[in-house]
């Protein structure tokens, strides 16, 4: 039994950082880019696309990871995961030409396929509390994007944008050896059951649930990978001649806002444990509506903080998103259930990457992205508006659970 419960936090623990590590990899490009505007002379809409095929991947690469999660082994996968995004960082950091970047990226896209399907499905198989524990793990995804534009922009000016993908390439690969090492000893081992479980739902409602959810995970993919995309040259424009055009002034904003938003996912985790998760839900998109409209006519320092808002209501969106989809998915389905939501998130990537590099060639400005963000928020309120209503049944065992785990 202690056993048991060491390798249950060991498997938490390794799922958090590497939900960091998956983002910090993933947010690498969109800062150097800045840097390689003026070393390569080259558009940044051209320069851009470079991260559309690697974007591609992240979710096309999610349902084969998560199968092989539930089939095969969770934690493995995890291993697979920060060795292909570290050699994908080694080989970005080695690129000379805008081909080898690209293929770079690739790498790396294909690596961060992995972490959702898998990771979160480890995350639920492992909880107690499932819905602070989303919250923790979502604090760790923050921080990676957070800490991913700080570590580009610091390492860039400390030693060239080539270092801002070697170093971070190397941790990625001592995290994957310690795994294997935990693996290799059993202090980690793969459990195939949820150590807590709830009241299922009845099957009409389930199928319903999974339609709406997928209108709603494609809208706040596109919201999640066009803002990603989009802040560090929103704010290049709209505070980088005060900071002389630093790269690392930038990534060091980028940084704060994302850092900022991390703790009300926590707020969002906990109030999913006690409060109706749909309602938290719809509050979240009804939020984000106004504020990307305000994000329209907005530039100086002003918008800073109205990042960090709409980051903060962003992000307290996810546990609940998370929990609702566990909640109507058997858990021998788990995985490539969480595959399937990252295929439709993150295969919109490529698409956001494509609306970023069309806004700006067009106007030279963000104003037509937020346009379309703002339209999107207003999408995922009203599919979310159909989802069923929690039962009471469901509530009450959640509460008791929750009971017996205090």
């Amino acid at each position: 039994m202690v056993a048991d419960q060491r390798s249950a936090r060991l498997s938490i623990t390794y799922s958090c950082i590497g939900h960091a590590t998956m983002h910090v990899m993933t947010v690498l490009y969109l800062t150097v880019v800045l840097e390689l505007e003026r070393e390569w002379r080259m558009d940044y809409d051209t320069l851009i696309q470079l991260w559309t095929f690697g974007s591609l991947l992240v979710a096309v690469g999610a349902p084969l990871a998560g199968w092989l999660g539930d089939r095969w082994s969770d934690a493995k996968m995890m291993v697979a995961m920060f060795i292909l995004s570290g050699l994908g960082a080694l080989g970005a950091a080695l690129s000379d030409t805008p081909d080898q970047l690209m293929w770079s990226l690739a790498v790396i896209g294909l690596g961060g396929s992995i972490y959702h399907p898998v990771g979160i499905s480890w995350i639920v198989k492992n909880a107690v509390n499932r819905g602070r524990a989303m919250g923790i793990m979502g604090i760790f995804g923050s921080a990676g994007v957070a800490a991913g534009a700080l570590i580009a922009g610091g390492l860039t000016e400390l030693g060239g944008w080539h270092l801002a993908f070697l170093v971070p390439g190397l941790v990625s690969l001592a995290f994957g050896a310690v795994l294997l090492f935990h693996i290799a000893t059993g202090a980690v081992v793969d459990r195939k059951a949820d150590l807590t479980t709830s009241a299922a739902p009845a099957r009409d409602q389930a199928v319903r649930a999974f339609i709406l959810l997928s209108v709603t995970m494609m809208c706040g993919g596109l919201i999640f990978n066009a803002l990603v995309t989009i802040v560090p040259k929103w704010f290049d424009i709209a505070v980088g001649p005060a900071m002389a055009g630093s790269v690392l002034g930038v990534g060091g904003l980028v940084t704060f806002i994302y850092l900022l938003g991390a703790l009300p996912q926590f707020l969002g985790g906990v109030l999913a444990d006690r409060l109706s998760v749909r309602r938290i839900y719809l509050f979240c998109a009804l939020g984000q509506i106004p504020l990307y409209l305000l994000c329209y006519v907005t530039l100086g320092w002003s918008s800073v903080l109205l990042a960090a808002i709409v980051v903060s209501l962003m992000n307290m969106q996810i546990p609940a998103e998370n929990l609702l989809l566990a909640r109507y998915t058997p858990a021998k389905y788990r995985g490539i259930a969480y595959g399937s939501k990252f295929v439709l998130s993150f295969g919109m990537a490529p698409v956001a990457v494509q609306l970023v590099a069309w806004a700006y060639g067009r106007t030279g400005g963000p104003e037509l992205v937020f346009i379309a963000l703002s339209g999107l928020a207003l999408l995922i309120l009203l599919a979310a508006l159909g989802l069923p209503r929690e039962q009471k049944k469901v509530a009450m065992a959640d509460t008791a659970r929750m009971a017996g785990a205090d």
